[in-house]
Formats: C-alpha cells, structure tokens, sequence
C-alpha cells in the first residue's frame, strides 16, 4: 500500500514515538508536535508531516514485524 497515512494515524502512533526516539533533536521535535497537536484545527506543514512519518516509520521498522489477527 503506497498511500500516505492520514495525520491521525500518525498521532495514534505518536506516544510511542516520543517514548522511543533517542536522539535529542528527535525528541525535542516529537514533544513540539505533542503539544501542538492538543490545538484545535491544528496541522501540521509539509516538512513536519514528513518528519512524523517518517519517525512513525523508523518506530515500526526497530519493532520488526508483528502477527497482525486473522479473521
């Protein structure tokens, strides 16, 4: 699938990402967007959301895979 995920589906992942990044930049950067993203009709730029995703994409990448549930 080569769509991009919505903004939403990158803050359900973004606990987890602040948690996990080490770098110091990272993480200053994933606690900016935390706060930010409690505004209302908050968004965020081209280069953040790439950033986010691609953060968003690191995290799962460092987990491996994972059994999805079958039906």
């Amino acid at each position: 699938m080569s769509s991009k995920p919505s903004v939403d589906e990158l803050l359900w992942s973004w606990p987890s990402v602040c948690k996990a990044v080490k770098d110091e930049w990272a993480r200053g950067f994933a606690l900016s967007i935390a706060k930010a993203s409690k505004r209302r009709n908050w968004a965020p730029t081209a280069k953040q959301y790439a950033i986010m995703h691609r953060l968003v994409s690191d995290l799962y990448d460092k987990r491996g895979d994972f059994d999805l549930i079958e039906d």
